[in-house]
């Protein structure tokens, strides 16, 4: 038995920093960060058309949930910065189908209407999963098309998002200015050189109503 166990000891010692690499690629719930307390909106700031207060467009739920009325205009933002990390977050539509977005790198610079410079990851419905860059961003991909207000990169796959009134996922991996999407555990997106590639995380308000969770941050080295 000891001849075994000094043969098999440095097989063991072999075999753990790829278990430690392979836990670094996962997004580890116990290593996460929420970046919604479950009791109230510190951390978090408002931007509408018309100017309101962000207890007047978001409640939370006694089970934690995030709802949000969908106006006015706007976002929610964090008050914190990000540059390279994981976000997870979920989300319903709750009545009806609408449009949305979670925002990424918004940063101090010029604006469209209300939306800030950054990045959109779209959550309208049927369009989920798009990728639009806000108010002057831009990175190294040529958009799918260079028509409407908002010209995106579409979707990679086909359509991943879940009927209205089913919770979806969206996780984002953003690392060094490259971004790369995941609807519901499937690959829809995914850009590089990102400008800016740093700044703040948000929600948009598009006029429906909607609820979030599990919203969860894991910064990366």
């Amino acid at each position: 038995m000891r001849q075994l166990s000094r043969f098999l000891k440095p097989f063991q010692l072999s075999v753990l920093p790829v278990a430690s690499i392979l836990s670094v690629m996962a997004i580890p719930v116990a290593n996460a960060d929420e970046l919604f307390n479950g009791r109230d909106f510190k951390g978090w700031e408002i931007q509408t058309t018309p100017a309101s207060k962000i207890e007047e467009v978001f409640s939370i739920t006694a089970d934690g949930v995030i709802a949000s009325a969908g106006k006015p205009s706007g976002y929610i933002a964090t008050t914190e910065s990000y540059k390279n990390f994981t976000l997870h977050a979920e989300w319903r539509w709750t009545a009806a189908p609408g449009n949305g977005g979670v925002l990424i790198h918004i940063s101090s610079g010029p604006k469209d209407k209300v939306w800030p410079l950054s990045l959109q990851i779209q959550t309208k419905y049927k369009n989920v999963g798009d990728l639009l860059p806000m108010a002057g961003a831009s990175f190294a991909e040529p958009l799918t098309t260079a028509e409407g207000a908002y010209p995106p990169i579409k979707a990679k796959l086909a359509d991943s998002e879940k009927p209205v009134g089913e919770w979806n996922s969206c996780d984002i991996l953003a690392k060094d200015g490259s971004v790369e999407v995941r609807i519901n555990g499937i690959l829809q997106n995914k850009i590089s050189k990102s400008s800016p590639d740093s700044g703040h995380i948000g929600f948009q308000l598009e006029g429906t109503a909607y609820e979030l969770r599990n919203v969860r941050i894991q910064k990366l080295d």
